[in-house]
């Protein structure tokens, strides 16, 4: 299958668009409240970890983002749980939250800076803003990543039902220097907001107002394009709901931050195969890689892996079912014939698509769904997903930001949940209400 072309291929010229806005928030600003009433992105919360989180208080937002649980266990979550009924349930807690003077509107626009500090890493540092939705044709705002259409189609009804941007994508923008000025310059004073959360990030955001400034940032950024780091389902769910007619929503909420110093980090999302035995998938892709033994005497899987996955530069997986372990290198022609000849280079290069077309497709028959092959956000979810699942996790480099934005460039995509960008912004602190 040949990389998805995207949905408005680069040709135009042009920068990001990006506005003020009147915020929702939570009323009450103190870090303990906000612990309590935040969350991970919707797309990071297993069905377990929902109950807790829901559980933790009768207003945190997961009961917006994923206003039921349609399914039982541990399976990580996505817009099949926006069944019918569900997005029209998060409308009305909503409206409830709102009459009940739970959220608080904001009087003026503004923009967020916002600035995340994860242990033993400097800062990462951004601004929250309203994001135009760029014309069709426009270079300003480019997808990495493929989509799943039943994932869009959830985020979709969720905006269509709340007239709301409950949690804000990520773009990874060109350095500009008066952005970098503007941002050291906005960060003395006392933050607005600030929390920490379970994982040890330090979150805190800033309300700036102040016209001259909101100007000049405006400015400076519509000089930059950007790449999605993350949210690729909800910046397809804006677009589709401009599309169906609500003019009030032209933009998305988005976390820009730079590319390079300051910004974003980039990790591999990782690949569980469900209901095959490490025997059987190592024998089949026999037929098209070398397969070396990496099991290691002292039983310590885990030290293996953690080795491997921080070394770069290589092309190759390592498959293991949590016990003993593989290394898949040099592919055969007949595995690199899987991947199509007429795609980018820098497409064609990525570790991930070989596993995906060359693994996956052609020699284990896999199709590319979230039934058949699930994905894993960090090595002990991998082996943890294997081991539940009675299959096999299959471990990936991470690709450099430049090969994200090579790609993004070329007007390819990279299979779905490709890239996991860290540190992430946390859901539930800042909401953009469409329209007014």
């Amino acid at each position: 299958m040949p990389p998805s072309p995207a949905a408005d291929p680069p040709s135009g010229a042009g920068g990001l668009d990006v506005r003020p806005f009147r915020a929702l928030t939570y009323r009450q600003h103190d870090p303990a409240d906000l612990a309590r009433v935040s969350s991970p992105a919707y797309d990071l919360v297993t069905a377990a970890g929902r109950n807790r989180l829901a559980a933790a208080d009768p207003h945190n937002i997961v009961r917006l983002i994923l206003p039921h649980v349609e399914r039982a266990g541990g399976e990580r979550t996505d817009a099949a749980m926006v069944g019918p009924g569900s997005a029209e349930t998060a409308a009305g807690t909503l409206r409830d939250w709102l009459d009940q003077g739970v959220l608080d509107r904001d009087a003026l626009p503004a923009l967020w800076r916002y600035e995340m500090a994860a242990p033993g890493s400097g800062p990462t540092t951004g601004w929250l803003g309203a994001v135009g939705l760029p014309r069709s044709g426009s270079s300003a705002v480019l997808p990495h990543e493929d989509t799943f259409a039943p994932a869009v189609e959830g985020r979709r009804a969720l905006l269509a039902a709340t007239h709301t941007d409950l949690e804000p994508i990520v773009l990874a923008h060109d350095p500009d220097d008066e952005v970098t000025a503007l941002t050291v310059a906005t960060g003395a004073s006392a933050p607005t907001l600030q929390v920490a959360d379970p994982d040890g990030v330090t979150h805190r955001l800033w309300r700036v107002t102040d016209p001259a400034v909101l100007d000049r940032l405006v400015r400076a950024l519509a000089g930059t394009r950007a790449v999605i780091a993350d949210g690729h389902h909800r910046f397809a769910a804006a677009r589709e709901h401009q599309r169906s007619g609500h003019v009030d929503s032209g933009a998305v909420l988005s976390l820009v931050t730079p590319m390079g110093p300051g910004g974003l980090q980039v990790r591999a999302i990782h690949r569980v195969v469900p209901d095959l035995a490490l025997d059987t998938a190592l024998a089949t892709a026999a037929d098209g890689f070398q397969v070396s033994d990496r099991t290691p005497a002292d039983g310590d899987v885990v030290a293996v892996v953690d080795r491997w996955t921080t070394t770069g530069g290589r092309v190759g997986f390592l498959v293991t079912d949590g016990t003993r372990v593989a290394e898949l290198t040099s592919p055969a022609p007949a595995v690199l014939d899987a991947i199509p000849a007429e795609a980018p280079t820098a497409w064609r290069g990525l570790d991930v698509v070989l596993a995906h077309h060359g693994l996956f497709g052609r020699l284990w028959g896999r199709r590319d769904d979230p039934a058949s092959v699930l994905v894993a956000h960090d090595v002990a979810e991998a082996l943890q997903l294997g081991r539940e699942r009675a299959g096999v996790a299959v471990l990936l480099h991470s690709p450099s930001p430049a090969d994200v934005a090579a790609v993004a460039r070329a007007g390819a995509r990279m299979p779905r949940k490709s890239t996991l960008f860290v540190p992430k912004p946390r859901t539930g602190l800042v909401l953009r209400p469409h329209g007014g």
